[in-house]
This record gives C-alpha cells, sequence and structure tokens, in this order.
C-alpha cells in the first residue's frame, strides 16, 4: 500500500484474529469497550540496486554508475474513536555509492509525515479533514504523485478538507510542498516561497467511470527557465476521465497552464493517455496497451511567452525509473505488452519513440532538468527506448522488481554529446 496512512486495523480488536507475529503491535488497545481506539506501528523498508549508463545521457561527463538506494519508514497510527487520527512517520532515506546525490536520493532521519485527521458522517455523506504534514497523489500521477519512483518522496505542509457523496467527491487544500535537505537529521522544511493550492472535484459517471476536474496554483519564488525568470504564479486546469468496460480500460488526462514568470506570460499545455485491452479468458491474461502523451516547449525566445510546461510533482514511474527524459517539450507514443504468467508474477514490455513538441527549447530529462546543448538545436526526434520490467509479490508483505531500460538518443541529443544509456533497477519491499 502506497499511503500507510489509510489501513484500518480495528479488525484486530477480536482477540481471536490476531493471529500472526507483530498483530499485537499492529493494534494496541486503549480503551476498554472501544474498539475504534487504538495504536497500529508499521515499517517500510526499500532496497534498490541501480545501474545507469550514462547518467543524464553522459552530457555533462558523468557516465556510468552503479550504487545502492535504500528507504526506511517507520510510524505510529493513533485513532481516537471513529472521528479522530493522529498519524506520525520517520523516514531515513542513503544512498551507498551514488556519484551525484541529491535531495530526492538522501534524507537522513526526518519527520515524513504527521498529521491530525477528522472525519464525520452528515448524513448519508463525509466530511474529512486533514491538517499537518501530509501527502496527495491523484489518478496515475502524472503530475501531482507520492514521488515514490526516487527514494525520497514528496509530502506537503498543508491544510486539507474533503466532502463525500455517494457520487461526488469534492476537495480542496493549501500547502507549502516540502523541500528536502540531506545534510543533517529533522532539517527539512517548507515556506511561502513555494506553494501549491487545489480545488478538485470527481464525479461518477456511467456507474463507475471517473470523470475529474481541478483548479491548482502553483507559486514559486525565483523560478528560471531558458525564456524568463522571476517570479513563477502557474494557473492550473486539470480535466480526467478514466474507466473499464469490456475489456477495455482507458485514462486520458489534459492539463493546460496560465499565469506568468517575472515579465513573461505563460501559455502550456499536456495531455495524457494510456489505453489498453486485456484479453481476460485467455492464458496468462494478456494486456495490449497503448500511451501517449505531450507536453509543450517554449517556441521563440525573447518574446514575453513562456511556453515550457511545468510537470509539478510527477511521478518517476509513469514513464520509466531511468529517469531519462520528463514531461516537458516532449511527443511520447509507446506500445506495451503486460502478462501474468502465475498469479504473483506480472511481466511488462514496452517500446516507446519520442520527440521534441519543439526545437526551440530544450531535451529535459526528469523531472525538468534541461540537456546542455539541446535549446535551439535542430533534430526534433529524442530517441527511442525499449522497456523490460517485472513484479513479483511473494506475499502480502513482500515483493520484488527489476526493470531494464535501454535509450538510444537521436540527434539533437548526439550533437550535445549524449550517449545512447541503459538502466538496470533490482528492488525489494517489505511491509509490515
Amino acid at each position: 500500500m502506497f499511503s500507510r496512512w489509510q489501513e484500518d486495523w480495528s479488525a484486530l480488536a477480536d482477540p481471536s484474529l490476531r493471529n500472526r507475529p507483530g498483530d499485537s503491535l499492529k493494534y494496541i488497545p486503549l480503551a476498554a469497550g472501544d474498539p475504534s481506539s487504538y495504536l497500529s506501528l508499521g515499517l517500510n523498508l526499500r532496497e534498490r540496486v541501480e545501474y545507469n549508463d550514462a547518467v543524464g545521457f553522459g552530457v555533462a561527463g558523468s557516465r556510468s554508475d552503479s550504487y545502492l538506494i535504500q528507504r526506511l519508514q517507520v510510524h505510529a497510527d493513533l485513532h481516537l474513536g471513529t472521528h479522530w487520527q493522529l498519524f506520525t512517520q520517520l523516514e531515513d532515506a542513503r544512498d551507498y555509492g551514488k556519484r551525484v546525490t541529491t535531495s530526492a536520493d538522501r534524507n537522513p532521519v526526518d519527520l515524513r509525515l504527521a498529521f491530525v485527521a477528522y472525519n464525520t458522517n452528515v448524513g448519508d455523506n463525509t466530511f474529512k479533514f486533514r491538517l499537518g504534514r501530509q501527502e496527495f497523489a491523484f489518478d496515475l500521477q502524472r503530475f501531482v504523485s507520492l514521488r515514490d519512483g526516487p527514494n525520497v518522496r514528496q509530502a506537503y505542509d498543508a491544510i486539507w478538507a474533503g466532502w463525500e457523496t455517494r457520487d461526488w467527491h469534492v476537495i480542496g487544500f493549501v500547502s507549502q510542498p516540502v523541500q528536502y535537505r540531506f545534510n543533517d537529521d529533522f532539517d527539512d522544511y517548507s515556506n511561502r516561497h513555494l506553494r501549491f493550492n487545489m480545488l478538485r472535484a470527481e464525479h461518477l459517471v456511467f456507474g463507475t467511470q471517473e470523470l475529474s476536474t481541478y483548479y491548482a496554483l502553483y507559486a514559486r519564488d525565483n523560478a528560471r527557465y531558458f525564456d524568463a525568470s522571476g517570479r513563477e504564479l502557474r494557473h492550473v486546469f486539470d480535466a480526467r476521465y478514466a474507466g473499464a468496460a469490456r475489456g477495455f480500460d482507458w485514462d486520458l488526462e489534459t492539463m493546460i497552464q496560465r499565469g506568468s514568470v517575472g515579465a513573461s506570460d505563460i501559455r502550456a499545455w499536456a495531455v495524457g493517455t494510456r489505453a489498453g485491452y486485456t484479453l481476460a479468458t485467455t492464458s496468462w491474461q494478456p494486456r495490449l496497451g497503448l500511451q501517449v502523451d505531450a507536453a509543450s516547449g517554449d517556441r521563440h525566445a525573447a518574446d514575453h511567452v513562456l511556453g515550457t510546461f511545468n510537470p509539478l510533482f510527477p511521478n518517476g514511474y509513469y514513464l520509466t525509473l531511468a529517469g531519462y527524459t520528463g514531461y516537458v517539450n516532449f511527443i511520447h507514443l509507446k506500445p506495451s505488452i503486460t502478462v501474468k504468467p502465475i498469479r504473483p508474477l506480472t511481466l511488462t514490455a514496452a517500446f516507446a519513440l519520442q520527440w521534441r513538441e519543439t526545437t526551440a527549447d530544450a531535451v529535459y530529462t526528469q523531472p525538468n532538468i534541461p540537456v546542455p546543448g539541446t535549446v535551439g538545436r535542430p533534430g526534433r526526434r529524442t530517441g527511442s527506448y525499449g522497456q523490460l520490467r517485472g513484479d513479483y509479490a511473494f506475499n502480502a508483505n513482500l515483493a520484488a522488481a527489476v526493470e531494464m531500460v535501454h535509450f538510444e538518443v537521436g540527434d539533437a541529443l548526439r550533437r550535445a554529446g549524449a550517449h545512447d544509456s541503459d538502466y538496470l533497477g533490482l528492488e525489494l519491499k517489505y511491509q509490515w
């Protein structure tokens, strides 16, 4: 489970159900006769070995790198009756042997989550409220995610409220995204120099299909782009439609961004689509998938209009774990096939083609880092890559994964000194 604070262990109020090792710590009763008041403890541990050749396509001189990243999280989940919850999680993220460390790789012991939550029923509806350091993730996490791919996950210091009915779910929050430092323990922070606020509505249509839309405000001081710099005030308008029927599944999302960076106006956009068809009655249950994505780049320098899309808080899993390209100034076409030879094993193979939306802007690596020497250079084709991934669940607590990516660079990258790149990641995850 991505979000441990959503777990409910109240069923273990029945002593006869506490029959596995550690169950006495998953449910620690606080009040006799009140099964909804309890304390639950837990942990997550992820170990991943990565080999990357060449990091950033080798443009900045950094070629092959191999290292271990480790993430340990421990939490305490306190429930006081049916209405109140206090959740606290500490995180210790380390990298071993990595040549260049960033705030997404290492975070010595720090407070990852700490919030108080309240929920109550109002007739047939539900009101929810959270205050404190918490996490957000929407839909496929294209643009607002937990950032589970890298070693350090993203959190927000926020006030959040939600209203749920049978068919509608409306939420709103104001937040300051947490900024991560890795020199000392408990040195993470947030402040008004980076803010992210949202009002979102979700509605069920045609039974179980999802239609959602939101408005968000992204505000950042001292932003720097190739064609603009200064205070960034970005208005975000997003719409999504997703569902499944008769073996088909689909997820369509589009985002428009307006606002300003310094003296320049923002005119940016993105679209993302994932669709597939599963042969459920066939051996191995193959799913044939197609992913098509695009995001704008800046088309004209010095025109006081910034077209570079800001992917906000993207998920490293959405394209590949390799991080070779980001969701900025690109067109992405990716057919895939996924099979399940046995129940706990999932295998995926994919091949993708990528282009720049405009050659006037750079090629970007994840999340939105421009590759030096690519701005305004000819060659629209970014490259192509093949991806193989396997996931295996040993049981409810232990899972493993392997991912391999080979990226063949296009002309614009090769002229900038880029090299074809290979990635291998071996991962083991344990949760209790």
